[in-house]
């Protein structure tokens, strides 16, 4: 019998997987053998969304693990999340598929970068978006999701001087919405940033009763065009209860299939990128497999370790949203 070798975090797994291996069975039974549980965003494969335990945005994801009473969480999103749920966990083991699944948001506010803008501005409170590594959110006063974000920053004094990293597209609709004038951080998305105005003014056209969804990370021109704008779960809880029958999604597709699970007789439809290319899927997400999850449960590697004391500093600002949140 055949068998193969597939990668995890950029090297072979230990021994091959037999391609006739019941993958969810398997993962069923680690699960329970390990006292183990997946905890999975929206953005993940169907495949993987139906073997976890948990399915959420970060917000929700957040709450998830902080509340777990597993002894191993398997983390299917991607790193800063796992970095997330295990500052709210030291003590427990935390895996990830694939360790290489990392952000553009995260990845472009190095925390050097973030620590020297913050020192021009003595006296700012600082306002990071949850996707970014704990080294920045160990920089910061607040934490934010797309889910609690208005709520929180609403909160701030208006005469503080607000610095917003790293999504300068969900800090200039914040800076909409609440009208304040928050600082940005120059960085953005790579699948929200890449919806077609073009494309979907010709979506709106040949569907004219459909509404247009769209994520704050979306650029301003897109949220401009939407008729709701929301976070991952508040897009989903929208066109689910909403009366209208079609909806041009624009969030990374990974949430389709919920929203088709929940509303099936709905017609949900992906907002196109600009080119040629699937660069509406977050090719960082797409870094975890059904086989990498087996594999992740099965070795308990890749096994995400961290620093105490950056576990310690970065979860100051994450409880406090978590208690804003509530």
């Amino acid at each position: 019998m055949l068998t193969r070798s597939l990668p995890i975090a950029g090297r072979a797994a230990r021994e091959p997987i037999d391609p006739s291996l019941d993958l969810e069975g398997e993962i069923a039974r680690l699960k329970s053998d390990k006292n183990a549980v997946i905890l999975a965003h929206y953005y993940q494969d169907g495949e993987i969304q139906d073997v976890a335990d948990f399915i959420g945005d970060s917000l929700q994801l957040a709450q998830a693990a902080a509340t777990t009473k597993a002894d191993v969480i398997c983390f299917a999103g991607v790193h800063f999340m796992a970095e997330t749920a295990k500052i709210l966990n030291p003590d427990r083991v935390v895996v990830v598929p694939d360790m290489e699944a990392g952000c553009s948001l995260a990845s472009g506010a190095p925390a050097e970068k973030v620590a020297a803008w913050k020192a021009k501005h003595p006296g700012a409170v600082l306002v990071s978006y949850i996707n970014c590594t704990a080294a920045v959110k160990a920089l910061s006063d607040y934490i934010v999701t797309s889910s609690n974000a208005e709520k929180i920053v609403a909160q701030i004094p208006r005469e503080k001087t607000v610095l917003f990293a790293p999504d300068k597209n969900l800090g200039g609709y914040l800076n909409k919405k609440l009208g304040r004038d928050m600082l940005l951080w120059p960085g953005t998305c790579i699948v929200h940033d890449t919806f077609s105005e073009r494309k979907i003014t010709g979506l709106k056209t040949r569907h004219p009763g459909a509404l247009l969804l769209a994520h704050p990370e979306c650029d301003d021109v897109i949220l401009r065009m939407a008729d709701y704008v929301g976070s991952t779960t508040g897009i989903l809880h929208f066109a689910t209860k909403s009366e209208k029958k079609e909806f041009i999604v624009a969030t990374e597709p990974g949430i389709l299939h919920q929203m088709k699970k929940a509303a099936a007789e709905k017609t949900f439809i992906p907002a196109p990128p600009e080119a040629n290319c699937a660069c509406n899927e977050c090719p960082h997400m797409k870094k975890n497999t059904l086989e990498k999850v087996y594999l992740s449960l099965r070795d308990l590697e890749p096994r995400l370790e961290m620093d105490p004391a950056l576990l310690r500093a970065a979860r100051v600002p994450i409880d406090r949203m978590l208690e804003l949140s509530k």
